[in-house]
């Protein structure tokens, strides 16, 4: 099986965690180390059962407690060259550089970096491999390319940026470079876009659709579920909505029949 859960998603700090027999990997992590530990136990792990850690790119609330947590449980971590030399992730004991659009093996997960449309220095996203079935961590970009649209086409679960909401954005305290920023087509979908392009990647495979990285000061439940709905459809028990305090509990797709073993 193939198993993904998060210990927060947002603006204060992101987290995903995905699984595959005793093969373990933390996606990004924005939290100190007692707090990653903290949420890590919520899912019933501790951070030396952590095979890997992928870092997406060097902003805070994904990179900020990537070093630390490395260095105490020797953990290797696995990032692009230019996320390297921002120069926000030394002191890990062992870092493994890679190219955007390159897949490797970590144990059973094959992992496959995509670039993506972001205000970092060589930032990527993920699609994770197990046993014929795919989970893709699809935030932070500002535009939905046709190469992403190519890339996560297929997934049976997706974890999308459902970031804020325009007019939010627009009509809130935020000062006005930091609102284009986040807006631009090198920041944060909003909620239409990410509608739109999930509609491009569509949904008749998905086992689950995990809506994440909502801001809390730009965006709400209600706007989100609103724009998912007009792709969508009615919204059933395969959407969760992802959360900045807890994120989501664990979610699982069955092995497919003759490839791979089942998670124990």
């Amino acid at each position: 099986m193939l198993r993904f859960a998060s210990l927060g998603s947002g603006s204060k700090g992101n987290a995903t965690v995905v699984a595959a027999g005793d093969t373990v990997v933390l996606i990004d992590c924005g939290f100190s180390l007692r707090e990653t530990r903290r949420r890590l136990a919520l899912l019933g792990l501790q951070p030396e059962q952590l095979t890997a850690i992928l870092v997406t790119h060097e902003h805070s609330d994904h990179s900020a407690g990537v070093s630390r947590l490395a260095r105490q449980c020797n953990i290797p971590v696995y990032l692009t060259q230019g996320t390297w030399n921002s120069g926000r992730l030394e002191g890990c004991p062992e870092v493994v550089c890679f190219n955007c659009e390159h897949r490797f093996q970590i144990g059973h997960l094959e992992v496959e970096a995509v670039a993506v449309p972001h205000d970092a220095r060589e930032p990527c996203q993920f699609r994770l491999h197990h046993a014929g079935l795919s989970v893709g961590v699809l935030t932070d970009l500002g535009s939905a390319t046709s190469h992403v649209v190519e890339r996560f086409r297929g997934c049976d679960a997706l974890v999308l940026e459902f970031n804020h909401d325009l007019e939010m954005l627009h009509s809130g305290g935020y000062p006005a470079a930091l609102k284009r920023r986040v807006a631009g087509d090198w920041g944060h979908l909003n909620n239409q876009q990410a509608a739109a392009l999930l509609q491009q990647l569509g949904t008749e495979n998905l086992q689950h659709l995990v809506v994440a990285h909502i801001s809390e000061n730009n965006n709400c439940l209600q706007r989100a579920a609103a724009a998912l709905a007009t792709v969508y459809g009615p919204l059933d028990e395969r959407v969760v909505f992802a959360a900045q305090d807890r994120g989501f509990d664990w979610l699982g797709l069955p092995a497919v029949a003759g490839q791979g073993q089942p998670l124990q």
